[in-house]
């Protein structure tokens, strides 16, 4: 890889190496490589972990009335492949990634490949500084995800996420409340609502009661400006 190519990389990662060819193997994938060793297999092993103890405490911190199921919960998520290969995407690093030819155009690219590239990334930075500058890459680029934990707390748990916020912010409960039922028996759907301190969100419908009131505590958090509404969100 180029000079200008690692230059181009540093930028987007917001890091200059001292030994750039630490950057090098990073980007390097076992598929383009003879010697497995000269491969980011390593890497993304150590980044694994490094990435797991800098999103454990920023979790710890900024939550600190979560129980360790809800935090591993959480936790859980932010680390996932899918959200690792989200954030190799986003700082465009994968046309960066060297592969073997029979790689290219592969589903794995912008799944599990895209993830070891990033975690390789983190433990370059590591390896290459030290543990303050890869948790500074770690929370600067995993801040949105972050910010937004809550509303993909036990994917998509809508209503315990709403049972927190409600007991944080109102200290009280919410309440769901079956409005509809239309259908024949083997094929019904549910109208539910919830309100809490005495507000009326919008009800929502479901294939079962359980769905319905999901549904609802997302409406209640977008309304409450909690989440967003988009189909990330809703996990369409």
């Amino acid at each position: 890889m180029n000079e200008e190519n690692l230059r181009q990389i540093e930028q987007l990662i917001g890091y200059k190496f001292s030994n750039r060819l630490l950057l090098s193997e990073a980007l390097t994938h076992s598929s383009a490589v003879d010697n497995r060793l000269l491969s980011n297999e390593r890497l993304e092993f150590l980044g694994d972990s490094i990435l797991a103890v800098v999103v454990c405490k920023a979790l710890y911190d900024r939550f600190p009335d979560y129980l360790e199921g809800d935090l591993t919960k959480i936790k859980s998520l932010l680390v996932s492949r899918r959200t690792c290969a989200r954030v190799a995407k986003q700082l465009n690093l994968l046309e960066f990634l060297r592969i073997g030819k029979g790689m290219v155009g592969t589903k794995a690219l912008v799944g599990s490949l895209a993830a070891g590239l990033l975690e390789s990334i983190i433990a370059a930075i590591y390896l290459d500084g030290d543990f303050e500058a890869a948790q500074n890459f770690i929370l600067r680029t995993f801040a949105p995800f972050i910010d937004h934990a809550d509303a993909k707390q036990a994917h998509g748990n809508f209503k315990s996420l709403l049972q927190q916020y409600a007991q944080q912010q109102f200290n009280t409960t919410p309440v769901y409340t079956l409005l509809d039922e239309k259908g024949p028996d083997h094929d019904k759907c549910f109208e539910a609502e919830v309100v809490v301190a005495g507000r009326h969100f919008s009800s929502a419908w479901g294939t079962n009661k359980k769905e319905a009131e999901q549904k609802a505590a997302f409406n209640a958090l977008v309304e409450l400006g909690v989440i967003e509404n988009t189909p990330q969100d809703r996990g369409d």
